[in-house]
């Protein structure tokens, strides 16, 4: 497999699956009389972007040594994106006493649409080392 276009892809997909997703997210944060930028929406995108593409870097970087394990590194990746969401966002969005629609949806929308490429790109990983190593 090749390590530049895979990683590639795999970024190029991230890019444009989150700001085709960002691009929606303003216009109906916009029309519904939010902010289009509020509830750190641009650090939530920015943020599951770059833990998204590390994930799967660090899946890939350590794919013929960990075999067995890259399950639990991808686990650990979701667990890692959840603990920042407790540890940066959630005191943000707690602040006004309870998280709203537009909150949760500023974290949780970028979290989903990142976690299903990042699996995307596993499952693909993990095709292409079965073939490479078969049995």
């Amino acid at each position: 497999m090749n390590n530049t276009r895979f990683l590639r892809n795999c970024l190029l997909f991230l890019i444009l699956v989150l700001a085709i997703s960002f691009g929606i997210h303003t216009q109906l944060r916009n029309a519904g009389e939010l902010s289009p930028y509020g509830d750190m929406l641009i650090w939530s995108y920015l943020i599951n972007l770059v833990l998204a593409f590390g994930i799967v870097v660090l899946i890939y970087s350590l794919r013929n040594r960990m075999k067995t394990q890259l399950g639990f590194l991808f686990i650990a990746g979701s667990f890692l994106k959840f603990l920042l969401f407790f540890l940066f966002f959630y005191p943000e969005f707690k602040s006004d006493g309870a998280i709203d629609q537009g909150e949760f949806a500023s974290f949780f929308v970028p979290y989903f649409l990142a976690l299903i490429v990042e699996t995307y790109f596993a499952a693909v990983l993990l095709k292409n080392l079965e073939k490479e190593n078969p049995g």
